[in-house]
């Protein structure tokens, strides 16, 4: 098979019945929500290096480049299992706080236990405060906006009451943990890769497991899928307790990358992790986006906090710029779904 042209790249947009498999593949992924973000990313990217050469060509820009986005990825591919079944989990702010402050009592108090456990540990706490969003979402038929809204206080409460104003250093944290935070393959940050590897088996998760393919069918219509007989409510806390693994995940690596825990870690992050999944394509309405997507989301918005003080931006715009994301993503989201029902009724027609 020849290989595509302008010319005819151009035509598999426009006829997309007499396709090839391998032009229908070519075609997705031009039309794709994670190529316009990946673009803008590199767009952002470049634009900080013609600036300042040493954000990406040094030794510790190019580290900073892929370490820092590392706690974003684990939290935005959580939040987009949440979100494709049409809820949202504003709790994962507080369940990686909580979960940070338990790996460095855990050191504290164990000075000799294995990394590996406390990695364990805290997944599995992320995993329970998960579960009890999950259950109360479905088994209570509340929004979840809300429930998480008051789990993240909850959680966070925790928090504040055990750890007060103490603070966790590196002193009190075995060095083999503490080597993560610095530690690289071939330039590349133990850590980027751990939460790579965890976004590629998310997505692939939802793109090809039964049990994932019905999270975007409960996304896409709750009412729908109850009368098709899918697991709705199972599914949901399912999700839920995925987001708060990753969540728990995400606060050992926490205490892994920066050495040092207090009552504030991960305050605020969890509008982060949703303007992520929002900017990567996952739709706020539930029903459809990708992982990596999402991921890529998280990338740029880290990114870009990190380019716009190089460009001279002040704080207020960089704030600015990024709401301004949100609104775009979710506006062409809606253009989209509107845009799709009108050919889903025309074809019907």
């Amino acid at each position: 098979m020849t290989t595509p042209t302008t010319e005819n790249v151009t035509t598999l947009l426009v006829e997309p019945s007499s396709l090839s498999p391998r032009a229908r593949a070519i075609r997705t992924v031009l039309r794709s929500r994670e190529l316009s973000v990946a673009i803008v990313l590199l767009i952002v990217i470049a634009a900080a290096a013609i600036k300042s050469p040493d954000f990406v060509f040094s030794s510790t820009g190019w580290r900073d480049l892929l370490l820092t986005p590392s706690i974003m990825l684990l939290l935005a591919a959580g939040q987009t299992v949440v979100i494709v079944t049409r809820n949202v989990d504003l709790s994962v702010g507080s369940i990686l706080g909580l979960s940070a402050w338990l790996t460095g009592e855990l050191f504290v108090a164990h000075p000799g236990i294995n990394p590996i456990v406390a990695f364990l540990i805290g997944i599995a706490a992320g995993a329970g405060l998960g579960l009890i969003n999950g259950v109360v979402v479905g088994f209570g038929n509340v929004p979840s906006l809300v429930i998480t809204l008051g789990t993240q206080y909850i959680f966070r409460g925790i928090v504040l009451t055990w750890a007060g104003s103490k603070l966790i250093s590196a002193s009190q944290m075995p060095d083999g943990f503490l080597n993560l935070g610095t530690k690289q393959i071939l330039t590349i940050p133990v850590l980027f890769i751990v939460s790579l590897v965890i976004v590629l088996a998310v997505g692939y998760y939802l793109q090809t497991a039964s049990s994932g393919r019905e999270l975007y069918a409960v996304g896409s219509d709750p009412e729908a899928a109850v009368l098709y007989g899918l697991p709705v409510r199972r599914r949901v806390i399912g999700a839920f307790v995925l987001s708060g693994a990753l969540a728990g995940l995400a606060g050992v690596v926490f205490a892994a990358r920066y050495g040092t825990v207090s009552s504030s870690a991960g305050t605020g992050i969890e509008f982060q992790a949703v303007a992520a999944a929002v900017v990567g394509g996952v739709a706020i309405f539930g029903g459809s986006g990708s992982a990596w997507g999402a991921a890529i989301g998280a990338v740029l918005l880290v990114t870009i906090n990190s380019a716009l003080p190089i460009a001279g931006i002040s704080e207020f715009w960089q704030q600015a710029l990024v709401g301004a994301l949100i609104i775009a993503a979710i506006v062409l989201d809606r253009v989209l779904a509107a845009r799709q029902a009108r050919k889903l009724i025309e074809a019907r027609d």
